[in-house]
């Protein structure tokens, strides 16, 4: 299977640069998940890769060899479209063979790869019709079977669930994954989706404004982000994020200080001003005086399964997770035990990650 090999790569249209020197190996067999809001490159860097967009500067290889004045058909990569792209006047079967009809296949070995390639993905029943008479699911399927069908080195996956609903996304998550451990092919997909993320990635890139900003798996991301950017933007609900400033007790006095502080034995940063994250699955909520700082309930968000307490703590929001049920009320005080392992800081002028001894 091929490995992808990025190398100071940028996208220019006019005067502008959308992408900005981006360095990216991706190995062999590896699921690699492109995060980002919308607007950051994900998917421009994604047709780079397919050949679907010239770069403007630097060099990508698939399995060791540059792609980048290779034609699409000649990169070995296969790409699934957030639109599907089928041929609505074919029918599935014509649909999912039409690759193998233009390489020269032979009609029986054709329909013999189309049936098995149903097989695997669900379409037996639907092979006759045309795309106007399936879901959204089943032509989603479509077109992963179209693309499946040529066997490529790569696959790439530009937001295909998008267009989806909720419970569907989450069914075609758990299929695209099965697939990806069936046929081993090293696979690209862009989302804005930070679920889709998480669920399917083997290594999770998080972009913002043409930029990588973080590389790890999806558990070394969401547990030490590297800057505030990802730490805000990774996680539902997102990461606390309080301002304020390390003094020379270590303590973390926050930027609506009156008098309070948190205990924390970062000495090593005294006199630096931070922003202290914090997950909201991490904190406990325990009674007003035994906690390491004291909160007012603001309100009670109920999710079902678990609910989220928004407080106030000296004028900064903060929101905790808890799977108990509850009988704050707003207006109650209640304490905030808070591990140390749980605590972030990030420096407030770059928002980098301060990790003990920076």
């Amino acid at each position: 299977m091929a490995t992808i090999t990025i190398r100071s790569v940028q996208k220019t249209y006019g005067k502008t640069r959308v992408v900005h020197d981006l360095d990216l190996d991706i190995a062999s067999r590896d699921f690699l998940v492109i995060l980002g809001p919308s607007g950051c490159g994900k998917s421009t860097l994604l047709r780079m890769i397919a050949g679907l967009e010239r770069i403007s500067a630097g060099e990508i290889s698939i399995e060791g060899a540059v792609v980048n004045k290779l034609e699409p058909r000649e990169r070995g990569c296969a790409m699934v479209f957030q639109n599907y792209a089928l041929y609505p006047h074919m029918s599935v079967a014509e649909n999912i063979g039409y690759s193998l009809k233009v390489a020269g296949t032979s009609k029986p070995e054709r329909r013999a790869q189309v049936e098995e390639m149903a097989r695997a993905l669900g379409l037996e029943p639907y092979l006759d019709r045309k795309p106007a008479n399936l879901s959204g699911g089943q032509r989603q399927r479509v077109a992963m079977a179209r693309a499946m069908i040529r066997k490529p080195k790569v696959f790439l996956f530009d937001e295909p669930l998008s267009n989806l609903d909720a419970q569907l996304r989450v069914q075609m998550r758990a299929e695209i994954r099965k697939l990806h451990k069936q046929l081993g092919t090293t696979s690209v997909f862009v989302t804005h989706d930070q679920a889709e993320a998480m669920t399917l990635a083997d290594r999770l890139v998080v972009m913002r404004a043409g930029r990588i900003e973080q590389v790890g798996t999806p558990i070394e991301v969401y547990s030490r982000p590297a800057n505030r950017f990802v730490a805000g933007f990774i996680g539902s609900p997102p990461m606390n994020l309080l301002d304020g400033a390390i003094d020379a007790t270590g303590a973390f006095v926050p930027a609506t200080a009156r008098g309070e502080a948190m205990p924390l034995g970062r000495a090593d940063l005294g006199g630096q001003p931070v922003q202290l994250g914090l997950r909201p699955e991490t904190p406990r909520l325990v009674a007003p005086r035994q906690g390491l700082i004291s909160a007012t309930v603001d309100f009670v968000e109920e999710l079902g399964a678990n609910r989220v307490i928004h407080l106030d703590w000296v004028g900064q929001r903060l929101a905790v997770v808890q799977n108990d049920p509850t009988h704050l009320r707003p207006g109650d005080t209640a304490g905030v035990s808070i591990p140390d392992e749980a605590v972030q800081l990030f420096a407030t002028e770059t928002g980098q990650r301060l990790d003990r001894g920076a």
